[in-house]
């Protein structure tokens, strides 16, 4: 759970999901990363570590660069965890739903 919890923690802020989705294209640069947005160098590196630690990034070396790639396996686990929970909220709304019919029908008998 502890994986689970790291990538939770990761996507749960704007400007990391926004880096996400700035690397789903492709891989990028620190700088190219950092100039889209409004902050500090220091800030971005915080939540690239964060991406870092939850393995949704890895970094490469290249020359003098430092070259960041997406890495979307982790989401799998997320995606695995909501639908746990999709499927427990449709059972839960199909016996709702046959609840109030059945409700319909008694009234109906009743009249």
């Amino acid at each position: 759970m502890d994986q689970l919890t790291d990538v939770l923690n990761a996507i749960s802020h704007p400007t990391r999901r926004a880096i996400i989705g700035q690397l789903a294209n492709g891989p990028a640069r620190f700088l190219d990363i950092a100039e889209s947005f409004d902050t500090a160098l220091n800030s971005v590196t915080k939540h690239l570590k964060l991406l870092e630690r939850a393995e949704l990034i890895e970094r490469r070396k290249q020359g003098r660069e430092v070259i960041i790639s997406f890495r979307g396996e982790p989401l799998r686990e997320v995606a695995g965890w909501v639908h746990e929970y999709e499927r427990f909220w449709n059972e839960r709304l199909d016996q709702f739903e046959q609840y109030l019919k059945n409700q319909k029908t008694n009234r109906d008998k009743m009249r």
